[in-house]
């Protein structure tokens, strides 16, 4: 009797002590989360609940198995068993207070210093999240090499696995060399302020916003919703275009082309109208000038100005269309035009004096794609 009664003493005391404890524990947290609303700390350790009550079950089982004297022919196996259980808990507990720690700080940080600098706040962001990477994988790492060393076979190995850690280093350096050079462009990124989270890039000639960065990759997401994932290194080692550098203040450019006949003045004047009218327009600047000419067109650039690149695509498509459809209703003969008169015989040619008719259609009366002029 005394043999049935000791394992269920032991085992469903340690559940249900660890219950006990463990929500007496969620209990404070939550009210503690109720009581301070400014932080988030309270709230985000309760994310750890699973990995704490884990962990206080395994090192009541391992405390007590001894004293039990449970399964005494396997003791070796469930005391192996249960520290293992303990250092992973125990590993998986530290990420969570940690994450914890450094979100809490993040989120306190945005929220002072989002709307003076949200540049720095990108910056900042970045770091984290490579910064949680590192501490999880040093956490996963000194874990497994703690369990591993729980077998005398481990321990015994190590002796042997120090004396060859330089010539194994060498090979696997030569072995990863790309990795490894990936790995020190994350920390070069992170902490050289050269790409953020959240910036508006352009690389090998694709338009999208940074939306993860790792130690050793980064993925962009373009205008149109795909994911470009590249090496980290490639923004070490290529140039590209970062639109958030600095201010995310951006000035663009609206190309047309227009008939020489077309009223210049009048665009300036609508371009501002049109202006005025757009919500995306921040109202720093804007101009119109004529920046080229051809034997057919003028070349007419309008500069406009936003607050970021996503408004600065806005304003440019809206200028775009509605300046070409006011010159389509007011200004029609602004538009270019392409002569598709036939050739005209030179004047030795010509009979009388007159240059001569084609197809019954005098040369006064040549047509032009578009419109019918009067030629000059």
């Amino acid at each position: 009797m005394e043999n049935l009664l000791r394992p269920l003493i032991v085992v469903g005391g340690s559940v249900v002590l660890t219950l006990v404890i463990g929500w007496a524990t969620d209990f404070l947290l939550r009210k503690a989360d109720e009581r301070h609303h400014e932080t988030p700390l309270w709230g985000l350790l309760r994310r750890g609940r699973i990995p704490y009550q884990l962990l206080l079950c395994a090192a009541l089982l391992r405390g007590s198995y001894d004293e039990a004297q449970l399964l005494q022919s396997r003791d070796e196996g469930v005391g192996r068993t249960l520290t293992l259980v303990l250092i992973g808990s125990a590993a998986w507990l530290v990420i969570r207070i940690a994450s914890a720690i450094v979100e809490t700080s993040y989120t306190r940080y945005a929220h002072a210093r989002a709307h003076r600098d949200p540049a720095r706040v990108r910056r900042v962001r970045t770091q984290v999240t490579l910064i949680m990477r590192v501490v999880s994988a040093i956490v996963g790492v000194v874990a497994a090499a703690s369990m591993l060393l729980t077998f005398p076979a481990f321990r015994a190995a190590g002796a042997s696995l120090l004396a060859s850690a330089g010539i194994l280093g060498i090979v696997a350096g030569v072995a990863a060399q790309s990795t490894l050079s990936n790995m020190f462009a994350g920390f070069q990124i992170a902490f050289g302020d050269m790409v953020r989270i959240g910036d508006t890039v352009v690389v090998d000639g694709e338009w999208g916003t940074v939306e993860e960065i790792t130690l050793t990759f980064l993925t962009v997401r373009t205008w149109d919703e795909r994911r470009i994932t590249m090496p980290v290194s490639y923004f070490t080692s290529k140039p590209f275009e970062n639109w958030s550098r600095g201010t995310p203040q951006m000035t663009g450019t609206v190309f047309w082309h227009v008939d020489h006949t077309a009223p210049v003045d009048a665009m300036r004047e609508k371009l501002r109208d049109i202006l005025r009218e757009c919500p995306a327009w921040d109202g720093r600047a804007y101009d119109l000038s004529v920046t080229d000419t051809t034997p057919n067109t003028l070349q007419v650039r309008a500069l406009v100005t936003a607050k970021d690149a996503d408004d600065i695509w806005t304003a440019r498509v809206t200028v775009r269309e509605q300046m070409v459809r006011w010159l389509a209703d007011e200004h029609p003969y602004a538009l270019p035009r392409v002569n598709t008169a036939d050739a005209i015989l030179p004047p030795s040619q010509s009979q009388n004096g007159h240059r001569p008719s084609q197809d019954g259609v005098p040369y006064q009366q040549r047509r032009f794609h578009g419109a019918s002029r009067t030629e000059r």
